[in-house]
C-alpha cells in the first residue's frame, strides 16, 4: 500500500510525515550566519558538499552522450508541452542521447518518460525543496541533491546540450546560467534549444528590443538560443551543432600538426 504521507528527499535521506524539517539545507546554508560556533561548524559542510559532488560525479561519469530537458513543474499530462516534451525525450532516447532532467513531475516527467518508453536511458536529478516533491515513476537512474550548485554543475558538466520548454523561474535560472557559459566560452559543445516560440517570443523580443539595442550584449548573442516548435528539429539543431564543433576541433588539431612539422623542420634546416 502507498504511503500518503508528504515526503521529502535531500541527498541520500528520506523523510516523512512530522520527520521533515522545517528547513532545507540550502536554506540553512544561506539563510544567516548563526551564533559564533558556527564559526567552527561551516567547514565541516564542506565535506557534505564535497561528498555530493563525488556521489554526482560517480552516478554521471559514464553516461556518454546527454542532453538535459528543462521545463515545468506544473504542466499536466494531456497537455500540448506535456506530449511535445514526451516525444522529445523519445526521439533523443532513439538517436543514441541518454536523457537527463530535473527529475520532478510536469515537462521533466515527460522528457523522462518519453526517453524510457523508447528504450533509453532516463536520468533525473533532484533537489531538496521545502515543499513535498520525489523523483518521478520514469527515471532509470537518480539522486536528490541538497545544493542546487552542486545540481547544476552535474546538468552543465554531463550535458552536450539543454532543450528548454516553457517554465518558471527555475527554468530561467538553468537558461540563463548555460547561456552565460556559452556567451563566456566556458563551454563549447553547447547548442541551447528553446522550444516553444509562442512563450519564448516575448524574451526573445526583449534580449533583441532591449539588450541588443542597449548594448549590453554583443551582436551575435542573441543567435546563441535556437527556437523551434518540432521535436525533429531540436535533434537536428543538436547533431549539426555537435559535428560541426568535431569539424572545428579536427581542423584546429591538423593546423596545429602543421604548424609543429614546421617548426620541426625548420630546426633541422638551422642544426
Amino acid at each position: 500500500m502507498k504511503d500518503s504521507r508528504k515526503t521529502r528527499s535531500a541527498g541520500p535521506l528520506t523523510y516523512r510525515g512530522d520527520a521533515i524539517p522545517a528547513t532545507t539545507t540550502d536554506q540553512r546554508l544561506l539563510e544567516s550566519r548563526g551564533p559564533a560556533d558556527w564559526v567552527h561548524t561551516d567547514p565541516w559542510r564542506v565535506l557534505r558538499i564535497q561528498s555530493e559532488f563525488v556521489e554526482g560525479f560517480g552516478l554521471l561519469s559514464e553516461v556518454g552522450h546527454a542532453v538535459s530537458v528543462f521545463g515545468s513543474a506544473r504542466s499536466k499530462p494531456g497537455t500540448p508541452h506535456y506530449e511535445l516534451s514526451q516525444e522529445i525525450g523519445g526521439k533523443l532516447a532513439t538517436s543514441g542521447y541518454t536523457v537527463i532532467t530535473g527529475g520532478g513531475p510536469g515537462l521533466m516527467e515527460a522528457a523522462n518518460r518519453g526517453a524510457q518508453e523508447a528504450g533509453g536511458t532516463s536520468i533525473g536529478l533532484g533537489i531538496e525543496l521545502p515543499f513535498e516533491q520525489s523523483l518521478n515513476d520514469h527515471i532509470d537512474i537518480g539522486v536528490t541533491f541538497r545544493y542546487f550548485f552542486v545540481r547544476k554543475t552535474m546538468f552543465v558538466k554531463y550535458s552536450q546540450a539543454f532543450v528548454v520548454l516553457p517554465g518558471g523561474f527555475g527554468t530561467m535560472d538553468e537558461l540563463f546560467e548555460a547561456i552565460t557559459l556559452v556567451q563566456t566560452g566556458k563551454v563549447t559543445r553547447f547548442p541551447v534549444v528553446l522550444v516553444g516560440s509562442r512563450f519564448w517570443k516575448g524574451l526573445r523580443d526583449w534580449i533583441r528590443d532591449s539588450l541588443l539595442e542597449e548594448g549590453t550584449i554583443s551582436p551575435d548573442d542573441p543567435d546563441l538560443m535556437h527556437l523551434t516548435d518540432d521535436a525533429d528539429e531540436v535533434v537536428d539543431i543538436i547533431r549539426k551543432s555537435h559535428v560541426d564543433l568535431a569539424r572545428r576541433e579536427f581542423e584546429a588539431g591538423r593546423v596545429a600538426d602543421e604548424a609543429a612539422d614546421l617548426q620541426a623542420a625548420e630546426r633541422a634546416s638551422d642544426s
